[in-house]
């Protein structure tokens, strides 16, 4: 890590740049991927660069209906794409075989022509598919606000798919490397992963990927799911999760908004909401058993116990997929865990853990390497606790009972700075050199009670010097 240190008054700043994330990517066996889809990333001439690939297609050619679910942004001013996707999914009922994407421009506040331009993405990437019939194609766009896409290379790019000639489909290691690059915009990698998962004695697999490094606080919920209050307008966070399980459209979506709410739903870059906030995911049977010719799909209600498993499965892989997005953070130099316990509810530990992520002032220590806890405990007691009934008033938290602890991430000795509101002699040697590594914890007990389930994690990175320079010619 080089460090550059100049004077400014009387205080000493050290720059400090972000750690490498070529380790982040490696080769994955094939084998790891489902079957049952075909997909490529092209260069179509979205982006001003040769060659690099701006335009992904993901087809699922399987012969059994594939269900999609997606959780979209709740930003008001919702993109183009979003809302076409959303469109999609309430006309066919929870049923999609492709998605289509963009990079290098959002399509975001575009008016009349952005929804007239994601429909035509949309339609044809259909063309694409088996005996395509009614429009089955889910759109994601990601760049920069209020530009129209240039939708003729876009157009063009899609339709030499389907010439024998020009067509880059596959379902090997390669073509999802390919895919998942055409996702990036200021990424310094293209994030990608599989897993081989069993259920019911029967091997399945999932594999995803996502995009995103700045401009990262995502607040999704299924379709049609809005907010009170204002949020920051930006973008994006842009992820697919395909699965060669059976699934019923109503369980996939349960299960979905359950791993968002505790994977991309807790991870923060810099605090700003995007307008194209989207995570799909397709589950199309090809390796589920078939009985009487027919696919079983699992379901929430006639198969609970293996719906759990499934939804475990999901959670934990969208976690995966989620980190990579925050370790990837527009110049991080860390990657720490916000833990809250001992909350009323989940949603108070989820709040507080979200503040807490979100501070500049505490993510400017983390950069500093400044053990800085009175800035944990501002941002934790900034956040009212939820109300338990309309005729009850809300809990309070008693500083009296609230502990801050920082753990290092290699299994040495965790370091209290307050426990039981009483503030700890702190080593400040020791607190610097857990602060120097790349991962960390913070955990905060607000004592008060509640069990495992009102714990909620965050994963957040820092502030640097960088962050601000990537941000201020991100146009140019």
């Amino acid at each position: 890590m080089s460090r550059l240190v100049f004077k400014r008054f009387s205080s000493t700043v050290t720059i400090k740049s972000a750690p490498s994330k070529a380790h982040l990517h490696a080769i994955l066996p094939d084998s790891t991927f489902p079957h049952g889809y075909q997909l490529t990333g092209i260069h179509a001439g979205v982006k001003k660069v040769a060659g690099v690939p701006d335009l992904g297609i993901i087809l699922s050619t399987s012969k059994h209906p594939t269900s999609a679910a997606a959780c979209f942004t709740r930003n008001a001013f919702k993109a183009a794409p979003v809302v076409v996707s959303e469109d999609v999914l309430k006309w066919n009922e929870g049923r999609a075989r492709a998605i289509v994407v963009n990079s290098g421009c959002a399509n975001a506040v575009t008016g009349k022509q952005g929804v007239d331009d994601a429909w035509a993405m949309a339609k044809a990437t259909n063309a694409l598919l088996p005996q395509p019939g009614d429009n089955e194609t889910l759109v994601m766009s990601t760049g920069v606000i209020g530009h129209t896409l240039p939708i003729s290379k876009i157009i063009a790019g899609i339709q030499l798919q389907a010439k024998e000639s020009s067509r880059t489909l596959g379902s090997d290691f390669t073509a999802w490397e390919r895919t998942a690059q055409a996702f990036m915009t200021t990424d310094t990698f293209p994030k990608l992963r599989s897993r081989i998962f069993r259920l019911n004695g029967r091997e399945y697999r999932m594999a995803g990927m996502d995009k995103g490094a700045g401009m990262i606080h995502p607040d999704m919920g299924p379709a049609g799911t809005t907010f009170s209050g204002n949020r920051q307008l930006h973008a994006t966070l842009l992820g697919c999760i395909l699965t060669d399980a059976a699934i019923s459209p109503r369980s996939l979506q349960s299960a979905l908004t359950y791993a968002v709410d505790r994977s991309f739903n807790s991870i923060s870059v810099d605090g700003d909401m995007s307008t194209n906030d989207t995570i799909i995911v397709l589950a199309n049977g090809a390796a589920a058993p078939l009985v009487d010719s027919n696919v079983r799909e699992i379901d929430e209600e006639t198969d609970k116990d293996s719906y759990e498993v499934f939804k475990t499965e999901l959670t934990e892989f969208a976690k995966d997929l989620a980190k990579l997005v925050v370790r990837d953070g527009e110049g991080a130099t860390k990657f720490v865990t916000v833990t809250v316990r001992g909350a009323p509810t989940y949603k108070d530990a989820h709040n507080i853990a979200s503040r807490i992520s979100t501070s500049a002032l505490v993510k400017t220590a983390l950069y500093g390497e400044d053990a800085n806890w009175g800035r944990i405990l501002a941002a934790t007691g900034s956040i009212p606790l939820t109300t338990p009934s309309p005729y009850a008033a809300p809990p309070t938290i008693n500083p009296l009972t609230v502990s801050v602890t920082f753990i290092p991430a290699d299994g040495s000795a965790p370091l209290p700075v307050l426990i039981n509101g009483e503030p700890e002699n702190v080593d400040e040697v020791r607190a610097k050199e857990i602060l120097q590594h790349e991962d960390f914890e913070i955990l905060v007990d607000l004592g008060m009670g509640g069990g495992p389930e009102t714990e909620a994690k965050y994963w957040t990175c820092d502030f640097s010097y960088e962050y601000v320079r990537i941000n201020g010619d991100y146009r140019s």
